[in-house]
């Protein structure tokens, strides 16, 4: 039997996942690693201990599986993470700064301020925020001794995830990456499908620093021998988010995702049009096949899962996650009780870094199970906010909504989620949509598999939801949403 082994290299560890010809998972390994905190809002990574974890996971799945039995590498990565390492050494020049860090936040309202944000926006589809690579480049050109000299020599080379380990699983021979991932640095242009001279220029990055950008699918490279025991082809990779939607198999126009981690993240195939938002969304790159850009509408939530986590270890409501959904079933409905889980400001498409966590309609009947039905009806709100969102960007309407992730589990969520969006919501049978789509791509350009066809056909529903809800009462619901939108808005600088 033979495989494809997919790297899913995450912000909090590094696994690899061995699939087989059917799109099973056969063997897994996960390896955890450290997260540095050096001042108030960065996030830290060492680079060489992600490629430390990196390669101890995958030798562990290959020696289960036998190298002769690999067929080729797929590589799934969080985004934006950057990386910048020295191209004689290969050695990071500083820790890698995780998409999380804000410490360019000051630089990108300058931006703003200075006039660049609707360019920006318009070039890259996305918004000017240090959540994106390109600010971070420029901050260590800046922060780290002699490093901006080094970089005008052409001795530098940055990359995200993606890259570092294309580069180091190849010996230091090939400085690539896809567009999924380059579409995510603030310098790629989505439109023409490489990197900005204007964009570059403007912050200051020089263009020797970046990496080639390829298909989605097809050939990055190939392992060093003595690695694995043998050359092994790194046949496809992509961005977790984009991953996952192909993992999903939503390859028809208007097909979308939603994976329920921590944060929610969706996803809106959107074929060939790179779809500017009227609401505030991402326009970003789903994939680069053959040549051809296939564009999605994305949206960020930023409490998920983490809300039932702020129900266990804030309020101490329940004693294990898992205990969440049996609570807020113990009671028919919420009674009117509204969580709006702003605990961090509102993503997507609201856009609000001041609005707060807020909870109403409590009465001296509200219990803990009141609570908890509302934190969960609150993660399924915010996910219909975007998809309507969504909908009326791209003009075309959502017939079903696949879902992955943990809180993709909770039966309660996933049957109100349908309700309140008017369409079927369906789990996906393999919940490791994100490993699979990288999978999926290294097994097109292996011949693994031989088609997009053959793929789908082997995505199956572990569960599809239906919607129950009238629509008078969905009317109500998405009428008191807003009204507890409104009482959660901006509320830190009141």
């Amino acid at each position: 039997m033979t495989y494809i082994l997919a790297l899913d290299q995450g912000t909090t560890s590094s696994r690899a996942i061995a699939f087989d010809a059917a799109g099973t998972i056969c063997h897994v390994a996960q390896r955890e690693f450290t997260q540095h905190f050096p001042a108030d809002g960065w996030v830290e990574h060492d680079a060489m201990e992600i490629w430390d974890s990196q390669l101890a996971v995958a030798r562990e799945v290959v020696e289960k599986i036998g190298v002769d039995n690999v067929a080729g590498i797929g590589i799934t990565n969080q985004r934006e993470t950057t990386v910048v390492w020295d191209r004689a050494t290969g050695k990071p020049i500083h820790n890698a700064i995780v998409w999380q860090d804000r410490r360019t936040a000051e630089f990108c309202e300058k931006l703003v301020a200075d006039g660049h944000g609707d360019t920006i926006t318009r070039k890259t589809g996305l918004v000017v925020d240090a959540y994106f690579s390109g600010t971070k480049i420029r901050w260590l050109l800046d922060n780290v001794d002699g490093a901006r000299e080094k970089a005008e020599r052409g001795e530098l080379a940055f990359g995200t995830v993606d890259s570092w380990l294309i580069y180091n699983l190849t010996g230091g021979k090939r400085h690539v990456t896809d567009a999924t991932n380059a579409c995510r640095t603030l310098l790629f242009d989505v439109h023409s499908g490489a990197f900005c001279p204007e964009l570059l220029k403007l912050l200051d990055v020089p263009a020797s620093m970046m990496p080639e950008v390829l298909d989605s699918s097809g050939t990055f490279g190939h392992t060093v021998n003595d690695m694995f025991g043998k050359s092994l082809t790194i046949g496809g990779v992509a961005g977790d988010q984009q991953a996952a939607l192909f993992g999903q198999a939503c390859w028809t126009p208007g097909m979308t995702k939603n994976t329920y981690g921590t944060g929610c993240f969706l996803l809106m195939n959107t074929g060939t049009e790179a779809i500017a938002s009227k609401n505030k969304l991402l326009t970003t790159v789903a994939w680069r096949l053959g040549g051809e850009i296939t564009y999605a509408l994305e949206g960020s939530i930023f409490m998920g899962g983490a809300t039932v986590q702020w129900l266990r270890d804030g309020l101490g409501i329940i004693k294990d996650s898992a205990e969440v959904e049996a609570l807020a079933t113990s009671v028919p409905s919420s009674e009117g009780v509204m969580l709006v889980p702003a605990f961090t400001g509102l993503g997507a498409p609201h856009w609000d870094p001041y609005a707060r966590g807020t909870l109403v309609g409590l009465s001296r009947g509200t219990t803990a199970a009141h609570i908890a039905r509302a934190a969960l009806e609150g993660i399924a709100l915010q996910s219909m906010d975007v998809i309507q969102a969504m909908a009326d960007d791209a003009g075309m309407p959502i017939e079903e909504v696949r879902v992955d992730g943990g809180a993709s589990q909770n039966t309660l969520m996933m049957q109100f989620q349908a309700d309140i969006l008017g369409v079927d919501v369906v789990r996906a049978q393999i919940a490791e949509t994100t490993a699979l789509g990288a999978a999926y791509l290294a097994g097109l350009a292996t011949g693994f598999w031989p088609d997009t066809d053959t793929i789908g056909a082997q995505w199956q529903a572990a569960a599809r939801y239906t919607p129950q809800t009238d629509d008078a009462k969905r009317t109500r619901l998405k009428e008191r949403w807003n009204n507890a939108l409104k009482r959660a808005a901006g509320w830190a600088i009141v």
